[in-house]
């Protein structure tokens, strides 16, 4: 019977409900799916997870399971609150909070699952004296690290600058090559624009960062530009599966000369900021106590 429920949990590696199972196993009763359920969360190969339906059942890593073994149901709530966490990570006042385990208790867990190796901390560009816990195996989320611009928590400015000027020494290059051909205005202008692939290719061709890149990253780049007033982006239709597309959408580029100087507020680092969204006065991020402004030599008064 504890056969049949692991071997259905297999099918659902994200979890299944109580009803899955009982649909699955109709002639089995209320009674012995529980002890079948209970044996294999005492054995350690399933996780009991909760979700807006309700209680999820969740077949457990082999590898976890075997690091788990011995641990006791405060270390599995502890461990589970981290894992739901996924890549983002949490904070140790907010595994407090979902565990409604004393602060003292989670220093000491947090500690044993450290030294098994289940999970690791990250120092989150977010607060710099503040550390996020995660599974140990996860790659952190860029808003946990900065991404690209970030480097031991510390804002590349200058990095950032860099990769600033080649895109649009590019941009530039290729508007020249467009207005040299001595064809009529329209073409001249649609040979002027690039894709965000062309100039990330460029770029990776320098060989100017020693971190990989995204297009992502790129776009981040030449999104400040636009901001600059620098350069103007247009989006086409594309074949799916074209080079740089995305459903079935293509961003294109093109350097412009600025009509007037940018203002003081499109040389602040928000534009590249990962925490964004989460920035606002009196929270834990703000403007007010933003390490990246202060880094990068801006101030409001520009």
């Amino acid at each position: 019977m504890a056969k049949g429920d692991f071997a259905l949990c297999q099918q659902f590696p994200h979890g299944i409900t109580d009803q899955v199972i009982q649909n699955d196993m109709p002639n089995l009763e209320a009674q012995q799916r529980a002890m079948a359920i209970n044996r294999l969360l005492s054995l350690g190969q399933l996780d009991l997870l909760r979700n807006s339906s309700g209680l999820l059942y969740r077949m457990k890593d082999a590898q976890t399971a075997g690091k788990m073994k011995g641990s006791d149901n405060q270390e599995k709530l502890v461990y589970q609150v981290i894992e739901d966490a996924g890549n983002k990570g949490i904070w140790s006042r907010d595994i407090r909070y979902k565990s409604n385990l004393p602060l003292t208790e989670i220093n000491k867990i947090l500690k044993n699952l450290e030294s098994k190796k289940l999970i690791k901390a990250v120092k989150s560009v977010a607060a710099s004296k503040k550390k996020v816990y995660m599974l140990y195996n996860l790659q952190p989320d860029r808003s946990v690290t900065g991404g690209a611009w970030y480097s031991d928590q510390d804002f590349e400015s200058e990095f950032v600058e860099v990769l600033n000027q080649q895109c649009f020494k590019f941009l530039q290059s290729k508007a020249e090559v467009a207005r040299d051909s001595k064809q009529n205005p329209m073409v001249q202008r649609n040979s002027s624009f690039a894709t965000s692939h062309e100039v990330w290719k460029y770029i990776c061709e320098l060989g100017i960062s020693k971190v990989d890149l995204s297009m992502e990253d790129i776009e981040t780049i030449l999104n400040t530009l636009i901001y600059d007033g620098k350069v103007e982006m247009t989006i086409i239709a594309a074949k799916e599966g074209t080079v740089g597309s995305v459903d079935g959408q293509m961003k294109l580029y093109r350097g412009v000369n600025p009509i007037i100087q940018p203002t003081g507020l499109v040389k602040a680092p928000c534009g590249l900021c990962p925490v964004f969204d989460d920035c606002h006065e009196g929270g834990e991020i703000s403007p007010s106590n933003c390490v990246c402004i202060w880094q990068s030599g801006w101030t409001f008064d520009q």
